[in-house]
């Protein structure tokens, strides 16, 4: 099973861990290679962003996790709803720092319920520094630094 396949089942994990209301339709997904990570999210400055999600509906994931049902792949992609459904809320202010990062510590506290819940496992994804400055503020430049430790 892919990514594609479990993507609702994800957005209902991510719905239920953070309390925001289902949305009345889930957002688009979309795979994209490395480089479209570097020059959207990074601003055309190499970096480790394996997920984004753009405030207009549609998540990014890394184009190597196309076709996997990984552990942190899953876990990256309840990650970038719990971004989705803070959007749709109306909670948070995309353009503010401070809300930038209350929106991260949000993602990743919930990212890592659903490892505790539902994967039964204890391999946390720990939170980096918030990078404040580009578009929407939802940097993700440190959610491979935390795979490569989940992998291991």
């Amino acid at each position: 099973m892919d990514l594609s396949t479990t993507f609702e089942i994800l957005l209902t994990w991510a719905v239920h861990l953070s309390n925001y209301p289902a949305p009345s339709h889930p957002p688009q997904i979309q795979f994209q290679p490395h480089s479209f990570f570097v020059e959207r999210v990074c601003a055309n400055k190499e970096c480790r962003a394996v997920g984004w999600y753009n405030d207009e509906g549609i998540v990014y994931i890394d184009e190597i996790y196309r076709d996997t049902d990984s552990e942190f792949a899953q876990s990256l992609v309840v990650h970038e709803l719990v971004h989705y459904l803070q959007h749709m809320s109306g909670k948070y202010d995309s353009y503010s720092c401070e809300d930038s990062i209350a929106r991260e510590r949000e993602a990743y506290y919930i990212q890592n319920e659903y490892i505790l819940q539902s994967q039964a496992s204890f391999k946390f994804v720990r939170p980096g520094p918030t990078a404040c400055g580009y578009q929407n503020a939802a940097v993700q430049s440190e959610v491979t630094d935390h795979h490569e430790q989940v992998s291991d």
